[in-house]
């Protein structure tokens, strides 16, 4: 991951060159020393010259799992952070790069740290200190967040593809990612994690969700983020497997200070970062910090959403709340039964019209299992009339033993699906039953003898009724 990283950074660079102000800094590496006794790393910026009265306005950047500090030394240098404007602090997380302790994936520890970090740079006499912003990605967006429900005064925070709810992101309906757990664990060293991981993980795997809940309650700020004020930018990707789209619209319907939504094409796997946007969301971001950290006009209303089309072509047109869908429903008929290895395929009709999904498909269908038979997964897919297969969404439910009913919620994502498509419902005891490079649902051990039936499925999606993504020059 830190490779992808900077290659992903290096794009950075070439999207927003001859961007960074010409203004120059002092930059200074340095240890700050926790309360535990760890040491933690960072990079200081500060503006050359004079500061003004009350100090300079700072921000502090934290990058993602398995990521360091240069890499934010990077977008920060790149994207024209550092400069006249701004004290700027990045810093590697416990357990990345050159800081020590180990990694606790943002828990009270990681919490407490963030916390002395914002306290460091406060007592600094050029900063001004209740002129502090915060900028996270993946994993230091969670930090972010964290640390503001846990009252740490930053004057503005910004995010980026990250987590409110990590029970929800990580096993929502109870079924954990399991993919996707076991690729976040391997990506940072055994030597560099807390022990503990390995019971949550384990028990993760394993179905044992009560016991992970209290895990990801305690790393997640969206049940208290009802009580915040601090001006929040959110910013999810339209096609992110990890942290979909509710990550970031729950938190923005709960928000009570000014608040920003954007949808964009950057993101975890399928999307990327840097994506065609990057250059855009850069620029709000900006914006939004200098709107509230050092007085510039406010461009936005209190509360403001925007959704980028797929096919980014450098506008983007703001709202003041979340776009309004509309149901469309599809039945697949017909009747399967199979054991782990096995799956029922199921193809519609060509659309009649193109289809903006935005939200959380949802398919009911009922299933008849026997012989231990544990979870079901369902993968969606479209091919387009050129013949491209779209990866649409997926989810998954535990069952057991017996006849029933159930709905399985797929993962909330942003995707235009061209008139004339095909549709295709995979179900499975996996992801990769639909295909074998699908690693969202691992296929984990069943009994031997498990099986089960599954009827006629009913997909709803729900659907832009105002679409964003033009159908002409798409796939």
């Amino acid at each position: 991951m830190p490779k992808a990283w900077l290659v992903a950074l290096a794009a950075v660079l070439a999207l927003l060159a001859g961007e960074a102000p010409a203004s120059t800094f002092a930059k200074q590496d340095l240890a700050i020393p926790m309360d535990d006794g760890v040491s933690i790393a960072a990079t200081l910026y500060v503006p050359e010259g004079a500061p003004p009265s009350g100090g300079w306005p700072a921000l502090v950047f934290l990058h993602g799992l398995s990521g360091s500090r240069q890499q934010m030394n990077l977008l920060v240098e790149s994207a024209g952070f550092v400069g006249p404007d701004y004290v700027v602090l990045t810093f590697d997380a416990r357990g990345h790069g050159e800081s020590g302790g180990l990694v606790g994936i943002d828990g009270p520890r990681e919490v407490a740290d963030t916390t002395a970090i914002h306290a460091w740079l406060a007592a600094r006499p050029d900063v001004a200190d209740s002129r502090i912003g915060a900028w996270g990605i993946s994993y230091g967006g969670g930090a972010v967040l964290n640390s503001l429900v846990a009252g740490v005064p930053w004057g503005a925070v910004v995010t980026a593809e990250t987590w409110t709810d990590l029970g929800e992101a990580l096993m929502p309906q109870g079924l954990v990612k399991s993919g996707l757990v076991a690729g976040l664990t391997g990506s940072t060293p055994e030597s560099r994690r807390d022990p503990s991981l390995a019971a949550v993980q384990a028990a993760a795997l394993a179905g044992d969700v009560a016991s992970v809940r209290p895990w990801a309650l305690e790393r997640s700020s969206l049940s208290r983020l009802g009580s915040i004020s601090t001006p929040v930018f959110l910013a999810q990707g339209r096609r992110d497997f990890l942290f979909g789209i509710e990550q970031g619209s729950r938190a923005f319907q709960r928000l009570r200070g000014p608040r920003a939504l954007y949808v964009g094409l950057h993101g975890h796997t399928p999307s990327t970062f840097p994506a065609a946007d990057t250059a855009y969301l850069m620029g709000e971001m900006r914006a939004w910090f200098d709107t509230f950290l050092r007085g510039a006009p406010r461009t936005r209303p209190n509360a403001a959403v925007a959704v980028a089309a797929e096919t980014f072509g450098g506008q983007v047109r703001w709202r003041t709340s979340l776009p309004r869908t509309t149901p469309t429903t599809v039945a697949f008929p017909g009747v399967s039964t199979f054991a782990q290895r096995g799956r029922a395929v199921r193809r519609s009709q060509r659309l009649r019209q193109a289809l903006e999904i935005f939200g959380s498909p949802t398919v009911r269908v009922p299933v008849a299992a026997s012989g231990g038979w544990s979870r079901l997964v369902a993968v969606l897919t479209a091919r387009t009339r050129r013949g491209e297969e779209i990866l649409v969404s997926a989810g998954g439910v535990p069952i057991r033993n017996g006849s029933r009913s159930v709905t399985i919620r797929l993962l909330n994502q942003a995707t235009f699906v061209p008139a004339g498509s095909r549709l295709t419902l995979t179900l499975g005891s996996s992801s990769t039953a639909q295909s074998s490079s699908n690693l969202l649902y691992l296929d984990l051990p069943m009994p031997a003898r498990a099986r089960v039936r599954v009827g006629t499925a009913v997909l709803s999606l729900p659907g832009l009724r105002m679409p964003v993504t033009r159908p002409s020059g798409t796939r």
